[in-house]
């Protein structure tokens, strides 16, 4: 969702290095030092395996049993994910690429498509992977994924991100709005040079920041400012009602914050409310007996959030996708 003249400025190779890093894949503490690292392509044709290639390593020796489970073949070669492919397959996505692309198709609706055929050639079996981390996330379609986008960020405005570190702007993504794309993506250089003297505490310079990206950018439509050790734990937690938690607490402040957005953290800090009291309910006859009406309250807050929220303008719930992918 990119326009043709879309500027790419503000970063400094460390600011850019640091932003890439925020969403980097990571383990628990326990296991970061030994846990698998990068992932196993197997080409095979015929039965037999024609190519073995390690991301981190190069070149492996194909010789040995043929097929195996990916997981094995993961395990052996101390990878975190496998993808097995029949010879000629990526030529064949690439066939179907040119055939279904349209002269008007922008980036979205080609990368798109691009998922749409992989998915295909999964299901006929030409391509196979493990773990299957996003199964059972249904694919967006192109209408979907603009009806988010407008929920959050419409035409003329900015989305930023702020994360800081002992009270500096340690990194930030700034992504302007023009028409159906973004025509710029800006890191934090020219940002800091709006902000002026800042105090060292993040919860006021959080403002500095999204007044220099209005400043300098477009009205601010969606700000989400956090300590960066924090965020990145946020990204993993699952437990129910964690980013509402957050935002009462303000270990993370979202300003300014759409409607949709709003209206998930609601849910999401009422399902925590919800399944604090079935825990509690358990050890209380007396308390057991009002299950059934909290339930009906359950179903009515979903019924209440409907299509406002950008979880279900999707069709899934995007944080659910983002945990899977960066869980180790």
């Amino acid at each position: 969702m990119l326009t043709p003249d879309v500027r790419f400025e503000g970063w400094t190779t460390e600011t850019w290095t640091r932003f890439l890093h925020l969403w980097k894949p990571r383990a628990t503490p326990d296991r970061e030092l030994t846990r698998p690292r990068g992932g196993v392509i197997a080409i095979h044709e015929g039965g037999r395996l024609r190519k073995l290639l390690h991301t981190r390593t190069g070149r492996l020796d194909p010789r040995g049993p043929w097929p195996i489970p990916l997981a094995e073949l993961a395990e052996a070669h101390h990878a975190s994910w496998a993808l097995s492919a029949e010879s000629g397959a990526l030529e064949e996505i690439m066939e179907r690429f040119g055939a279904r692309l349209r002269r008007t198709d922008d980036l979205t609706a080609q990368a798109l498509l691009v998922v749409t055929i992989a998915r295909e050639m999964m299901q006929e079996g030409a391509i196979e992977r493990w773990p299957m981390r996003l199964h059972g996330v249904p694919q967006p379609t192109e209408t979907m994924v603009r009806r988010a986008l407008d929920t959050v960020c419409p035409d003329g405005h900015a989305m930023v991100l702020g994360v800081f570190r002992e009270g500096d702007l340690w990194t930030a993504g700034v992504a302007r709005r023009r028409g159906d794309a973004f025509d710029v993506l800006a890191g934090p250089e020219d940002v800091r040079l709006r902000m002026g003297l800042i105090s060292g505490d993040w919860r006021r310079d959080y403002r500095h920041v999204a007044r220099a990206v209005e400043e300098q950018y477009a009205p601010v439509a969606m700000g989400c400012f956090a300590e960066v050790d924090r965020f990145r734990e946020l990204q993993v937690d699952a437990r129910p009602g964690a980013w509402g938690r957050a935002a009462v607490v303000r270990d993370i402040i979202l300003s300014p914050m759409p409607v949709g957005i709003r209206l998930a953290l609601g849910a999401d800090g009422a399902r925590f409310a919800f399944e604090s009291f079935r825990a509690v309910a358990g050890q209380s006859s007396t308390l057991r007996k009002l299950e059934p009406f909290m339930a009906h309250a359950r179903k009515r807050l979903g019924e209440a959030v409907g299509a406002r929220d950008v979880s279900s303008t999707l069709g899934f719930d995007p944080l659910a996708a983002l945990r899977a992918l960066l869980r180790r």
